[in-house]
């Protein structure tokens, strides 16, 4: 533990919260944080050389499963060649001009186009106050639609079968919107055997990391911050 300490004591606190994952994963193991901690200095001192910006990049672990592992139903599944080279990064596209809540769309472009394993930092939404009036003015019965920063199609609508504080409550507790298997659209989501969640069309969204309850995909709000067709969007 004191090696570790040392370790812990070196990563620049944007990369700290990936502690809090690779602690939790099940395939959890002593020497595995030890590796994780030693990886995350040296790349606290190459981003310090390089002077990334705190806001633009945050580590984020995809649960290391088995090339060959598949998520229980109703997750659907995808293949790697979802995230193949295209016009955009691995997107058609760039993010939408007139992203909702205020995000930072140069975060969100490279969050979702040129990215597969960074996330905006832990707590990112809790910032984006139009997001969170947003869900505060929501009926009891209502629920907000999530599109794809990208090509402006629902990916997510929450909260589904809990309230609206449930869901905040839960992605307050793990850094991120956190979603679950009701709440999302899977004519356009998937999931990769690594876990990365992605669209249909190449954009990066989180990563699915199941708890007790099932799966839980981590969503970064930046890549689901799009308006339907690129027009405004209501709840």
């Amino acid at each position: 533990w004191a090696e570790i300490g040392t370790a812990i004591n070196g990563i620049d606190a944007r990369h700290k919260p990936i502690l809090e994952i690779e602690l939790t994963r099940p395939s959890f193991m002593f020497s595995q944080l030890r590796q994780a901690t030693n990886k995350l200095a040296l790349k606290s001192i190459n981003s310090n050389k390089r002077s990334i910006s705190s806001s633009l990049y945050m580590s984020q672990t995809a649960t290391r499963m088995s090339p060959n592992h598949t998520y229980p139903a109703p997750a659907v599944m995808g293949t790697e060649s979802i995230m193949s080279k295209k016009a955009h990064g691995t997107s058609h596209v760039p993010v939408q001009s007139n992203l909702r809540w205020n995000v930072d769309q140069e975060v969100a472009d490279r969050i979702c186009n040129f990215n597969r394993h960074y996330a905006e930092h832990s707590g990112y939404f809790q910032g984006i106050t139009e997001f969170l009036q947003e869900a505060k003015n929501l009926s009891a019965d209502g629920e907000i639609t999530f599109y794809d920063s990208n090509t402006g199609k629902p990916l997510y609508y929450a909260p589904r079968g809990r309230t609206m504080a449930d869901f905040l409550a839960e992605s307050r507790n793990h850094g991120w919107p956190s979603f679950r298997d009701a709440e999302v659209n899977w004519d356009y989501v998937r999931i990769l055997p690594n876990g990365e969640t992605v669209s249909v069309d190449g954009t990066h969204l989180g990563h699915n990391l199941p708890d007790g309850k099932g799966n839980r995909y981590c969503i970064n709000l930046v890549c689901v911050a799009g308006n339907p067709d690129g027009g405004s969007a209501s709840s």
